[in-house]
Order: structure tokens, then sequence, then C-alpha cells
């Protein structure tokens, strides 16, 4: 599984880019064949003082994309969000496919 991680407007610690690849690994217990994960960290309303922290999320299997869209004052809570509704989004697929 290729993953690939950009940041708009910001630059991501180490620590945010550790987290975001940890919880990335879940996703191979949900489909056994994805070929490329792409993460969107983004912060929205640059003018104003108040920014909302956005996740998105592409995942690439054979012949289906997934993508989700996330946001929160965190970064973190944002692509435990954005990461959950892809889960399921990848499990409801699977099972289509099974029955």
């Amino acid at each position: 599984m290729n993953v690939m991680i950009q940041t708009v407007h910001f630059d991501a610690d180490e620590k945010l880019v550790e987290y975001v690849n940890r919880k990335l690994e879940k996703l191979n217990t949900f489909h056994d064949s994805i070929l490329k994960v792409d993460v969107f960290l983004k912060l929205d309303n640059v003018v104003h003082k108040i920014k909302d922290k956005i996740a998105e999320i592409k995942v690439h299997v054979p012949r289906h994309d997934f993508f989700v869209k996330a946001s929160s004052k965190s970064f973190e809570e944002s692509f435990d969000n954005a990461l959950d509704s892809i889960s399921n989004q990848i499990k409801r697929k699977k099972q289509k496919l099974a029955a």
C-alpha cells in the first residue's frame, strides 16, 4: 500500500504524520488489495483567525476509488472521522461484492 500525505497551507510535524501512517495501517484489514492512499490535510478559512482543519482521504483499489472529507478543530479528530467513514464505505462495498 502506497501512502502519500500532502499538507496545504502548513507544514505537518513528525508526530501528525506518524499518527496518520499508524492509523492507515488498519485499512489493510478491510480490503486486501489497496493500491494507494492519498491523504490531504488542509487549513480552511486562512483569512480568518479561526481555522478549520480538514482531512481528505482517497483510497484507490482495483476498479474503484473511495473518497471522504471531514473537518473539525483538530487534524486528529478530522482524520479519525474521515477514516471511520472511509472504512465503512470499504466494508459496504466489499459486502455488496460478496453478496
